[in-house]
């Protein structure tokens, strides 16, 4: 988990020195990043799916072996189509590991307590992962150059995949009854895939461009018959008892917000550092380590909190104090200011980070059959993948308003006031998602927390819980 985590921000303080060295021009950049954002999006529920129908195990190890290859070439690469080719690579490999690794854990440990535990361990590695990228990025590419970034995840992956042979139960063999929904895998699969495309590519090339508008709209259409086609489909891609799964529906859309808002923060702390504070990779790096640090320990800990004071209370908690850090970050981003103003609105936020970032998939799990953790986790992952984008999206398009034509000094100022509007429009979606929380969580009798001591054919869903669960095959 924590490999696929800090990839998709470890290339980020590496991109200017990757653009000099292969020569991709300003607009096409960002594509490193968004290579692997729009595969590892695209092919999310296809690998969950996966997971669920042809073993954990499986798609663990074959998962870490694509991820694997596909960094060495990453890192190889000498043009920027063969590096982009080995991103696209490599997030289809994350596709495959991300929802495995959820699914060993939901299937191994029973819910409530001794779940919220390990989804604490796993959270905290997710969560911290999200940070480390851009630590280790900074070190890496002082200390060994741009390509480090990428020979780094080879041995990380090849360790994970030893383990996991030695780590995870075998798996039990193919149940061939359960079809694969190959027709909605693949509507699901190009749908996420063309509308991440279109949302990524839109600011740079312009939101009424034919080459954006027509990807949009056949994603559109896509996803629309994805819909039609799981409504008839005997063994659908994602089953229904899912989509009434009121904990699922509320995870979808606070992973999607929160990849929006605390996702986003980091890339323009990142930017503020660098283009604002004139920060070099290795100083940016330095600078995440006390937000590293913070975000461990609070996704370490969102497990028990949970246990303790309920999911609800705990979701409230985090989302209020990561408020007030997006709303100080803001307010402290000025042209003038030092690390020092920004650190006590960086210490709330990533303590709000990781208690959701862990809080999110201990509500995705609750009350879904072992059978189907895979894709749930998948639907989850997705969500957030589709909030990442849009938000940035978003949130660049605001912060760069009215940059046009400026230069040194000016450049600096209108960019630190940007990235104060961008982190001020966070606080806003932060709050926002509190208020849907509050709203819009589930009227159950049966908290999560308190599933633990039941036994696994008696969990928190169903009728009497007010949350429909495939009961039998749980």
């Amino acid at each position: 988990m924590l490999i696929v985590s800090l990839d998709q921000y470890i290339v980020v303080v590496a991109l200017p020195d990757i653009g000099r060295a292969l020569g991709y021009s300003s607009h096409t950049l960002q594509s490193v990043v968004s290579a692997y954002a729009i595969a590892s999006s695209g092919f999310l529920l296809l690998g969950g799916r996966a997971a669920d129908l042809l073993g954990r195990r499986r798609m663990l190890a074959g998962g870490l072996t694509l991820y694997a290859i596909a960094s060495f070439a990453g890192g190889l690469a000498t043009t920027p189509t063969l590096q982009l080719s080995a991103r696209v690579v490599q997030g289809i490999g994350g596709a495959m590991v991300f929802p495995a690794t959820l699914a060993v854990i939901n299937t191994t440990y029973s819910e409530g307590r001794e779940r919220n535990r390990a989804l604490s361990v796993w959270g905290a590695a997710g969560a911290a992962g999200l940070v480390v990228g851009v630590l280790l990025g900074g070190l890496l590419t002082r200390a060994l150059g741009w390509s480090s970034v990428f020979f780094i995840n080879v041995p990380l992956a090849l360790g994970a995949l030893a383990m996991t042979f030695v780590v995870v139960p075998k798996d039990s063999p193919v149940d061939r009854t359960r079809s694969f929904d190959l027709t909605g895998a693949l509507a699901a699969t190009v749908s996420v895939t063309l509308i991440v495309w279109s949302l990524i590519q839109g600011p740079e090339r312009g939101w009424m461009s034919t080459i954006i508008v027509g990807p949009a709209l056949l994603g559109i259409i896509l996803f629309w018959t994805f819909t039609r086609i799981e409504l008839r489909a005997r063994d659908p891609l994602v089953p229904r008892v899912l989509v009434h799964n009121p904990f699922v529906r509320l995870a979808v859309v606070i992973a999607f917000m929160f990849m929006a808002t605390f996702g986003s923060l980091l890339y323009f702390v990142s930017i503020y550092l660098q283009n604002v504070l004139r920060y070099d990779a290795l100083q940016t790096g330095l600078g995440f380590a006390i937000p590293t640090a913070v975000v461990a320990t609070a996704s370490a800990l969102a497990g028990p909190i949970s246990t303790r004071i309920g999911m609800k209370a705990t979701c409230l908690g985090a989302l209020g104090i990561g408020l007030l850090g997006a709303t100080a970050l803001g307010l402290a981003m000025t042209a003038d200011a030092s690390y020092a103003d920004l650190l006590p609105g960086l210490i709330l936020a990533s303590v709000g980070d990781g208690v959701m970032f862990t809080a999110i998939f201990i509500a995705a799990a609750a009350g879904v059959a072992p059978i189907r953790q895979g894709v749930a986790a998948a639907i989850v992952s997705t969500g957030s993948g589709l909030g990442a984008v849009v938000g940035l999206a978003f949130l660049v398009l605001l912060s760069n308003h009215g940059h046009e034509g400026l230069g040194g000094e000016a450049l600096r100022m209108a960019t630190a006031d940007g990235i104060r509007s961008a982190a001020l429009a966070i606080a806003g979606g932060i709050a926002a998602t509190l208020v849907y929380v509050i709203v819009r969580y589930p009227r159950t009798r049966t908290d999560p927390r308190d599933a633990g001591s039941r036994s696994r054919s008696h969990l928190a869903c169903g009728p009497s819980a007010g949350l429909t669960c495939d009961t039998a095959e749980t």
